[in-house]
């Protein structure tokens, strides 16, 4: 997740005013509680912040584009904008400049206002790429624990998601931004949301009824491990927290979500559920039998005529970066033999969830895979990518 600069410092390019719509400009300066003057039927709005304290701070909005001099007054508005002290200013010519859904969470936090811990914006920061991250893999596929599964996949989509931090506010809180691309990122954003609100439910129920089986039932709606253990980070250590949602003024509102404003809200409370219900989920995802292509990248063992761990680097059948598997001295001489040509191996066996399904347990039929000879060439080249820890 990128971060911007702070105020706008003439680093970031300025929306192109040309390409500003009036009609999304007066939604998000409404949405961030901009009070516009004029009458309904008016051509232009004169638009003031709601921190303006009569510094005479105002944009002149026009209704639509079709005006002569639309362009112009977008031009100062964005201008205005740039160079205004308000901290919504700032989110709004993010907004216009990077279209995309808006998340926000904030968390309450005890203490003085104004003040926050040092290690609270990393705390608020990891939850939501955790979150993010979560809502990408189920966007994907349902599962109760990822694990390493889909890493790569959710990484492309965090790459591309703009990230702004508040810091500590007046009410004593802590707050932080993202900006996710759509409608190309809606996937991850819409089942996101799904999935909390069907977490909220469950640890509802659960504090309820004491049952822990909607925790499982949910797992459908997108809730897995990583999403309740990000959802816990956000909480603990703060009196309350939320993920407030708004959706591009651009694209619109997805289907099925209507008009409602989207807040969920989880508080120290829901600690004693949420530890609960990532045990469950990871203990009730299983094994999954795979067979494998990779390339191997590390080998190791103790005894020359013994048995050893190898280290692959995942090419097909199975979404993950790397696994790391123990082979008897047959198969791991060939997969020696395999490492220094620079050959793939094929091997089919178990990927056990201990590790975070990093392990290939009860390997079998080890062999060596056949390439054409750019294809070798490629997966020669990939040896010298950086490689994940296992």
């Amino acid at each position: 997740m990128t971060l911007p600069p702070g105020h706008h410092d003439g680093t970031r390019p300025l929306p192109d005013p040309a390409a500003v719509d009036p009609a999304v400009l007066a939604t998000l300066l409404a949405r961030h509680g901009w009070t516009r003057r004029g009458g309904p039927t008016a051509r232009y709005g004169r638009w003031t912040p709601p921190d303006d304290a009569g510094s005479g701070t105002s944009l002149l909005v026009p209704a639509d584009d079709g005006f002569d001099d639309a362009v112009e007054l977008l031009a100062d508005a964005v201008t205005a904008l740039s160079q205004s002290r308000s901290p919504s200013a700032r989110a709004i010519l993010l907004a216009l400049t990077v279209p995309g859904d808006e998340l926000q969470w904030r968390r309450e936090l005890p203490g003085p206002a104004g003040t926050a811990p040092w290690e609270d914006a990393e705390r608020l920061r990891r939850s939501a790429r955790g979150m993010l991250a979560a809502g990408a893999k189920a966007g994907r596929t349902r599962a109760a624990y990822f694990g390493a599964r889909l890493d790569a996949w959710a990484g492309d989509f965090l790459e591309r998601v703009l990230v702004v931090e508040h810091g500590p506010a007046a009410q004593g809180g802590a707050g932080l931004t993202a900006h996710t691309p759509a409608p190309e990122g809606r996937a991850a954003v819409t089942t996101l949301v799904r999935a909390l609100e069907a977490l909220r439910d469950a640890v509802d129920y659960r504090r309820v009824s004491g049952g822990p089986e909607a925790f499982e039932n949910a797992v459908q709606a997108g809730v897995s491990r990583e999403l309740v253990e990000s959802v816990a980070e956000l909480v603990r250590g703060a009196t309350a927290a939320q993920l407030s949602v708004a959706w591009s003024a651009a694209v619109g509102t997805p289907g099925g979500f209507g008009d409602r404003r989207i807040v969920l809200e989880f508080s120290p409370g829901d600690l004693p559920a949420l530890a609960e219900a990532a045990a469950l989920l990871e203990r009730i995802e299983p094994a999954v039998a795979v067979t494998v292509v990779g390339v191997v990248v590390r080998l190791k063992r103790t005894d020359p005529s013994g048995p050893g761990t190898v280290r692959l680097r995942v090419l097909g059948g199975a979404e993950v970066g790397e696994v790391k598997l123990r082979l008897a001295d047959p198969a791991y001489r060939l997969a020696a033999e395999a490492h220094l040509a620079g050959t793939p191996v094929r091997v089919s066996g178990r990927l056990e969830r201990r590790g975070g399904f990093r392990r290939l347990t009860h390997p079998r039929g080890l062999e060596l895979c056949g390439v054409e000879d750019g294809e070798h060439e490629r997966l020669l080249k990939s040896l010298g990518e950086r490689t994940e820890p296992i």
